[in-house]
């Protein structure tokens, strides 16, 4: 008996028995065609671009947790700050944000010339999917038209660019940059040139800040772990005479540093003092000792010429007079973290960024207003409303937040026991179902986010939680490798368990629903696709059974209309999430390398083309289209960020 079959490099289409078969690494994975599309598949069809594209509207949260000095007001009104590889300007007044997509990895620094348009940000070294690794480097840029200007620095920084800096006194033609190399080579640059200047070793310890000082064009001070260095350039050479701290306590990190109206250099360190260094030297000249409890991250000199300090520990700001005497503080709520950056705002007013991926609008004696916020661990959980302008999220940071699409801020934010890992609301919108990283998962009511339930199932993340269309059913997927079946009643109030599938040996990475709410169809981590029955969790084996199914959802990488989205050569890692628009036209996908990409569906030619979109960092780790396909949220792993997009 023949049987017909036509080869694409690795994927094989069997009409007879009505399958196609890909391989990842060298797993052969069968995916059945329904029986309609039988007669007339060819693997060898063109497909086209999808008929929408995607445009970045939102960015969500802000890098606060490891990074500093990386807030500023720009005279447009737009505050200036980065989150993964997107350099976001936000008006706040009126709701808007531009974005910078210039870098492809993480950005870690960023400095505002004097002339408050042109803008440098560095970024870490990344990887690209053919595994070549993208150098690290710095962009200038123009705020206004957001042109790249200059690329400076390929192939010399090592690791990452940590700290950047535009010259104050000559017009601002030299930038200075610190790299994560083991010595923290510091340079010089004319970077209208792009010609490097001077370089120097700078530090075997970690530097955690570098700016020239705004009245000496020649002179840098660079401070970080136990030391505060005072460089000099003379042609193509540094200089350097170290801080002395003489009797005053030395101590383990200076965090911080700023300039008084006089020329006198401003320290915050991490005891808590702050240190005033007499212009042009090297000496202590005034001590301002336990200004916080705890390290000082920021020193900000007002345009008054009074000062504002931010705390860590004690989470304080603190306005100080001409004379470093007290005038006023506030504090901080614990929910929003401590002080990461300040930056002046409109007169009266402060921008206060947070290590927990917060920036507050403040204003003493004691307004604190959130204006953004974030997850400030890795990333996976995310579902859209069924019916509202609403996602939720859940993180490894134990927070779960329900977003509001148009204010682009939470509706609410909830503490839960556990790191989080995946979500799903119910078909009501009444309940939320949040599966965690420890085998436990809880349903919150989305209007008082009252914990409704709590369950148990193994010891093993919670890759999963799906209600079936009709609400009856909960889906609960394990990296136990099993799925668990539970009945739903009471608006999503009530559960009891009445089925498990067994049958994977590897962890469950996706499932769907059919449209019914009849059966289930599962991914593995070992490339494995089964069906069950969704009311007892049996396995189901007969193809001719599943096969014309109709699918609720699609987020499974593996299916017969999504495994065009497989690059040649895919390892099956490389793509982490996958979801179809509710009209049925358009597939996103989420991948290792950063990137968005959105093809048209169904999506059953192998390595279909698509359309691609950076923003993210690293691993894009989760996609979902809102319930009326305006937009697409996408989350990041290790950037913590969500993004926004425009769908058109």
């Amino acid at each position: 008996m023949k049987r017909s079959s036509s080869k694409s490099k690795e994927c094989t289409y069997n009409a007879e028995d009505g399958y196609v078969r890909m391989f990842l690494r060298g797993r052969p994975v069968t995916m059945h065609i329904p029986d309609q599309q039988r007669g007339s598949y060819s693997l060898d069809q063109k497909v086209a671009l999808p008929n929408k594209k995607l445009k970045l509207q939102w960015v969500y949260g802000y890098r606060g947790r490891d990074c500093r000095s990386n807030l500023y007001l720009l005279p447009t009104g737009e505050i200036v700050y980065f989150n993964a590889s997107v350099v976001v300007l936000y008006n706040t007044e009126e709701q808007q944000q531009r974005h910078y997509l210039g870098h492809n990895d993480d950005v870690k620094c960023l400095s505002v010339h004097p002339d408050m348009v042109t803008i440098a940000t560095g970024q870490v070294a990344g990887n690209s999917k053919d595994g070549k690794l993208l150098a690290p480097h710095v962009r200038i840029w123009d705020s206004v038209s957001l042109n790249t200007l200059h690329v400076i620095g390929m192939g010399v920084f090592d690791r990452a660019v940590t700290c950047v800096s535009f010259s104050k006194s000559n017009g601002g033609s030299f930038l200075c940059a610190v790299d994560d190399a083991n010595d923290h080579i510091l340079s010089v640059w004319n970077w209208q040139k792009e010609k490097q200047l001077a370089e120097v070793k700078c530090s075997n310890d970690s530097v955690l800040g570098a700016v020239f000082h705004p009245m000496d064009t020649n002179l840098i001070v660079t401070c970080g772990k136990s030391h505060i260095n005072f460089w000099t350039m003379e042609g193509n050479t540094l200089t350097k005479r170290q801080g002395l701290f003489e009797k005053h306590e030395k101590p383990k990190y200076v965090l911080c540093v700023a300039f008084a109206e006089n020329g006198d250099a401003i320290t915050g360190d991490s005891s808590g003092n702050i240190y005033i260094w007499a212009k042009g030297g090297s000496r202590i000249s005034q001590v301002v000792s336990g200004a916080h409890e705890g390290g000082i991250f920021s020193v900000c000199v007002l345009k008054d010429g009074t000062m504002v300090s931010g705390g860590g520990k004690d989470r304080k700001v603190v306005l100080w007079d001409h004379n470093y005497r007290k005038k006023a503080e506030m504090e901080v709520g614990e929910s929003l973290g401590p002080v990461r950056a300040l930056a002046e705002g409109k007169p009266g007013e402060l921008f206060v960024g947070t290590t927990k991926n917060a920036i507050i609008r403040a204003a003493f004696p004691d307004t604190l207003t959130p204006i953004v916020q974030g997850h400030t661990d890795e990333l996976w959980g995310l579902d859209v409303h069924p019916s509202m302008e609403q996602f939720a999220t859940c993180s490894q940071d134990r927070q779960v937040h329900l977003w509001d699409t148009i204010t682009h801020q939470p509706l609410w934010s909830k503490t839960i026991e556990d790191p989080g890992r995946s979500a799903g609301f119910h078909p009501s919108g009444a309940v939320l179902a949040v599966g965690t990283m420890t085998g436990r998962w809880l349903v919150l009511d989305t209007d008082t986010r009252d914990l409704v339930s709590m369950h148990t199932d193994g010891n093993e993340i919670i890759s999963n939680v799906k209600y079936s269309p009709d609400g009856n059913f909960l889906a609960v997927a394990s990296h136990d490798n099993f799925v668990y079946i539970y009945a739903v009643s009471e608006n999503g109030r009530k559960y009891s368990r009445v089925g498990k599938c067994t049958g994977h040996s590897s962890f469950i990475t996706h499932l769907d629903w059919s449209k019914d709410s009849q059966y289930l169809v599962t991914n593995s981590g070992d490339y494995e696709i089964l069906f069950w029955e969704g009311s007892s969790g049996k396995h189901v084996t007969n193809m001719d059974t599943v096969r014309n199914l109709e699918w609720f959802t699609s987020t499974c990488t593996l299916s017969f209309s999504a495994f065009g989205i497989w690059p040649d050569g895919a390892d099956g890692t490389d793509i982490n999430a996958v979801c179809r628009s509710h009209e049925g036209s358009l597939l996103a996908s989420a991948d290792d390398f950063g990137k968005v990409h959105l093809f048209s569906f169904p999506c059953s030619q192998p390595r279909a083309p698509s359309q691609e979109y950076g923003g993210h960092s690293s691993h894009v780790t989760n996609v979902a289209f809102l319930h009326d396909d305006s937009h697409l949220i996408s989350t990041g792993g290790k950037d913590t960020s969500i993004l926004q997009w425009i769908v058109a």
